[in-house]
């Protein structure tokens, strides 16, 4: 027996209302251009529309334009879909509370998930959208996924609850010491400026 093994999302599909409702959700607020659209292959009566969310991935959407949006929240029961979150920069994400306001909806404010700060609106169809900005850059020629597992770790054996920014900032050093040589033999920690004041009092 063999793993079926993925090498990243493909595509989410969404059951929409009508063609411009989504146009305007996903590329109006949320600038996914809109790239693609042809017939619902296994529906005639529907268009199926795509969105790119900004690393070629896709977001698309089956409309039909007698279908009206319905604000109510997307159910949550167990096999259902809670939430979809995107990754937006810093600068994009200072923003998004002014930009939400601006066009009056409500959201959560700021919420700090730990390893990244969060906001939270519904769609004009009520599902949850959340906007993630990570608090910490992996180091070159490694993944967010990479830190994350090493900060795990680093969490498990100190025995804390939820990563926080110091298990991030640990499994950032453990990585780039363990995938970057030196010409160092001891990389241990060190303080120069005592080290310096020692040499100044001799």
């Amino acid at each position: 027996m063999q793993k079926l093994q993925t090498q990243g999302l493909h595509h989410i599909t969404l059951v929409g209302a009508d063609r411009q409702t989504s146009i305007d959700f996903w590329e109006g607020l949320l600038g996914m251009p809109f790239i693609f659209e042809q017939p619902n292959l296994d529906d005639a009566r529907e268009s199926h529309i795509y969105f790119d969310p900004g690393d070629s991935r896709l977001i698309t959407v089956f409309t039909r334009e007698d279908r009206k949006p319905d604000p109510r929240r997307t159910p949550t029961e167990p096999g259902c879909v809670h939430h979809i979150a995107f990754n937006v920069s810093r600068a994009v994400f200072m923003q998004a509370i002014q930009r939400l306001d601006a066009r009056g909806v409500k959201h959560t404010g700021v919420r700090d998930r730990k390893i990244f700060d969060a906001i939270y609106f519904e769609d004009p169809l009520g599902l949850l959208i959340e906007l993630s900005c990570y608090k910490f850059e992996p180091p070159a020629g490694h993944s967010h996924a990479d830190v994350l597992l090493e900060a795990h770790k680093l969490r498990v054996a100190a025995g804390d609850r939820a990563i926080g920014e110091v298990h991030l900032a640990d499994a950032i050093e453990t990585l780039v010491a363990r995938s970057q040589k030196s010409l160092s033999d001891d990389r241990s920690p060190r303080d120069p400026y005592r080290r310096q004041e020692a040499k100044n009092q001799a």
